[in-house]
């Protein structure tokens, strides 16, 4: 289930470019769309294994996504055959990362959810969690809409609030766990956005790709932080980067 350490060791090449490592399946390309999309799901939860009723939830996302792709952008359309490893288990694998403090995370807030990844996916995993609650802060209103009735099919854990999202960390509905955001901005500007979550208490969560490590060297010439790099499980080069804490540096040092 969600939370092992499942870290495969041979690498391939999907069709969006990413590496990832292979559970049993050799290649992409079945005799369907339909069929390559099943095949990537197979791969997704052995990778970030999940519950009967989560997987009947996030089947229900997924259809509704791609139903809605055909009419509204939302996610990059080299992607739809991996939208399994690619966004739902890349999605899944930061749960372990929000029950890994002192007290688990209960109020969750994705800054830009977008498509709904990661927060949608956190929302339908966390469904039965009693007093979890993810806010998904989005300032596309088309995309707002979406997020909406994925939360209403799927009965995912979720509010949906279609502001920006300067606006909404100044006066969050109620106290904040966890911050997350996924291909949102660079590190340091996410670390500007969140600031009075962070600095109210919040920890972060961070999928960054290859060049974290130059994003960290910039960011920490503005902030002090407490922080671990975690190895992804969806992309061999990917890191997630786990805000324990972070304060904003004084003038001189």
């Amino acid at each position: 289930m969600i939370g092992r350490d499942r870290r495969p060791t041979n690498l391939m090449r999907r069709p969006d470019g990413r590496t990832a490592r292979p559970h049993g399946i050799t290649s992409v390309a079945p005799k369907s769309e339909a069929a390559t999309i099943a095949a990537d799901r197979a791969e997704a939860l052995a990778l970030t294994p999940v519950s009967d009723e989560i997987a009947a939830r996030l089947d229900r996302f997924v259809e509704l996504l791609l139903q809605w792709q055909r009419t509204t952008h939302l996610i990059a359309p080299s992607t739809v055959p991996v939208i399994w490893t690619r966004h739902i288990a890349d999605s899944l694998q930061l749960l372990p990362l929000l029950s890994q403090a002192k007290k688990p995370a209960k109020t969750i807030v994705d800054l830009g959810a977008g498509g709904g990844f990661p927060g949608l996916v956190l929302a339908c995993a966390l469904a039965d969690v009693p007093g979890t609650t993810v806010h998904l802060v989005e300032s596309n209103a088309k995309k707002a809409a979406f997020l909406r009735e994925a939360q209403r099919l799927t009965g995912a854990s979720a509010q949906v609030h279609c502001v920006r999202a300067e606006k909404f960390v100044e006066r969050p509905p109620a106290p904040v766990d966890a911050v997350t955001a996924r291909a949102l901005a660079s590190l340091k500007n996410l670390l500007d956005l969140s600031a009075p979550l962070l600095l109210a208490g919040a920890q972060a969560v961070f999928p960054k790709g290859q060049d974290v490590e130059v994003e960290l060297t910039e960011a920490s010439k503005y902030w002090n932080i407490q922080s671990s790099l975690v190895p992804s499980l969806t992309d061999s080069q990917a890191r997630i980067v786990h805000v324990q804490s972070a304060t904003r540096q004084t003038a001189g040092g």
